[in-house]
């Protein structure tokens, strides 16, 4: 199909042969004679996003919560129930998805009530789970487990960075609370990764802005140093900062910048303007770290937090009483 009519606008119109105002699935754009190698094309030029296997999302529509349930819609079986990470996607916890899942499609996680079976779907990463009445919802015609229920079941994961992750985006959402959390826990005795979910629970916190946040406020959680707060507020008259993570007492932090929000000229040259007043005028120490600091082979962040934790101390102790 020749796409130049439309690669060069801002939106698809309506001389596009599909809906722009819905999402639609690769079979019907596959009938509408438009492939699999139009619709790569297309998303790489930003005029579609691809959320989930086999659906795509005209760009022009908003990423809300009324879009991703129609997204679903398509894919989902009408008894099937909307689990784990997708079902904290639809609820709006973004960070959920894997790290470019809009690239590399994963499956739908989705279970069928108990006794019906699993789901075989090469669409669906699906199986059945015991959910008890209070643990499943409907949201825009969707069956999906309650935003309790989803953290629970994310908090079990073998390792905890995962898990504080998952759980810090479910309680950012304020539909429920930690000790709700915490009460909730013992339902699960003797189930796989429990432990996971005991050891983390009990740091869990909605403030967190992102995944990259979560792991370095978990990493630090574990050293022998002045514990971390996420988002910590630094105001000075009309000029305000939050810290991704940091230790107020003795001025220390640590920054993710992650490349949907960091990775341009004019994000970078508004860091480093907030970072040099934070260390001029305010006396903090900051150390960014991107992607590849906290996930990748060579990650650093303990090495970081070691480092602002030491030179903090030595300010501190420098400055008059």
């Amino acid at each position: 199909m020749d796409l130049t009519p439309w690669l060069h606008l801002p939106f698809l119109d309506d001389t596009f042969p599909l809906p722009t105002g819905t999402p639609f699935t690769a079979r019907t754009a596959a009938e509408n004679g438009v492939g699999p190698r139009d619709l790569a094309a297309l998303v790489g030029a930003g005029l579609l996003r691809h959320p989930i296997r086999n659906c795509y999302v005209p760009a022009q529509l908003p990423d809300d919560i009324a879009t991703r349930c129609e997204c679903l819609r398509l894919v989902v079986p009408p008894d099937a129930i909307v689990v784990d990470r997708h079902a904290g996607w639809l609820w709006g916890a973004s960070m959920l998805l894997l790290p470019n899942e809009h690239l590399n499609v994963m499956p739908v996680t989705m279970d069928l009530p108990l006794g019906r079976g699993r789901l075989r779907n090469k669409l669906v990463d699906g199986g059945q789970r015991e959910l008890l009445p209070r643990d499943v919802t409907e949201l825009h015609g969707l069956r999906l487990t309650t935003p309790l229920r989803t953290a629970l079941d994310l908090g079990r994961q073998r390792w905890p960075e995962p898990a504080i992750t998952a759980l810090d985006a479910l309680h950012g959402l304020d539909a429920f609370s930690l000790g709700e959390l915490l009460i909730e826990i013992d339902r699960f005795k003797g189930m796989r990764w429990v432990t996971t979910l005991r050891l983390v629970a009990p740091h869990t916190d909605g403030r967190s802005q992102s995944g990259g946040e979560s792991v370095i406020r978990w990493r630090w959680i574990q050293l022998p140093v002045p514990p971390p707060e996420p988002q910590v507020e630094v105001r000075s008259g009309p000029r305000l900062a939050l810290i991704d993570v940091g230790a107020a007492g003795i001025r220390a932090g640590v920054e993710f910048d992650g490349e949907e929000w960091h990775d341009n000229d004019v994000a970078r040259e508004h860091d480093a303007a907030r970072r040099s007043w934070l260390d001029r005028d305010e006396d903090w120490v900051i150390e960014p770290l991107v992607s590849v600091d906290v996930y990748g082979h060579h990650q650093r962040v303990e090495e970081a937090i070691f480092a602002v934790v030491a030179e903090a101390v030595r300010r501190t102790r420098r400055r008059p009483a």
